[in-house]
């Protein structure tokens, strides 16, 4: 996963050095434009050697919990970078990856892919895609059905709950930013930032008769 990851972020135009301590994890054919370090991220004199104060973001997505949990903690406390990413394994430790263990941002393994399969078969159910920690806010999706009481009515007089954002519209196999002017159909698949507390509130709007609350 580190390798894709890095991968990813180098197209993107990022510097990346890879941290493994297992010898036959370095290879440096895979991933030729990064740099590679072999030591255990767990050990403060390895991130020391990989000077971690100099970089923007520490990404722990090893398939262990606890060494994502401790190389997220010593990145922040003891080299003070500027925002972490700990991805869980487990889902009952996701309570864990929190800013008290140095996580700014958690990516739990198990919550994406149900929530895949959700967003894949569901209509009129909101489902809950990605939690922004720093924010107290989710990205969520609904596929709009159609007996919504708002198929074919303007964006802009959809009386949205408080501190809601409609991101983007999904519709054909095409992306479309949100305007007020824009009605939204049947079958859309619908992104949104909101908050938790408002996510039950955005539902019954836009999906009174699928709501489960």
């Amino acid at each position: 996963m580190g390798r894709s990851i890095a991968r990813e972020l180098i197209e993107n135009g990022h510097q990346i050095l890879l941290i493994d301590k297992n010898p036959s994890a370095i290879r440096p054919e895979r991933v030729p434009n990064a740099e590679w370090l072999l030591a255990d991220s767990c050990e403060l004199s390895s991130l020391a050697e990989a000077q971690l104060g100099k970089c923007d973001v520490v990404i722990a997505a090893t398939g262990d919990d606890k060494a994502n949990l401790v190389t997220s903690l010593l990145a922040k406390t003891e080299f003070g970078v500027p925002r972490t990413v700990g991805r869980v394994n487990h889902p009952n430790n996701e309570w864990l990856f929190t800013e008290a263990w140095g996580v700014d941002v958690n990516v739990s393994t198990p919550r994406i892919m149900s929530a895949l399969v959700e967003e894949a078969v569901t209509v009129g159910d909101l489902v809950r895609l990605f939690t922004f920690r720093r924010g107290n806010a989710n990205l969520v999706e609904i596929t709009l059905p159609g007996n919504s009481p708002y198929v074919g009515k303007p964006i802009g007089l959809i009386p949205f709950p408080d501190n809601c954002a409609l991101v983007t519209i999904l519709r054909d196999g095409m992306v479309y930013v949100p305007t007020p002017e824009q009605p939204i159909e049947s079958g859309d698949e619908l992104l949104f930032v909101v908050p938790s507390e408002k996510e039950d509130e955005l539902e019954r709007l836009l999906s009174p008769s699928s709501h489960r609350g």
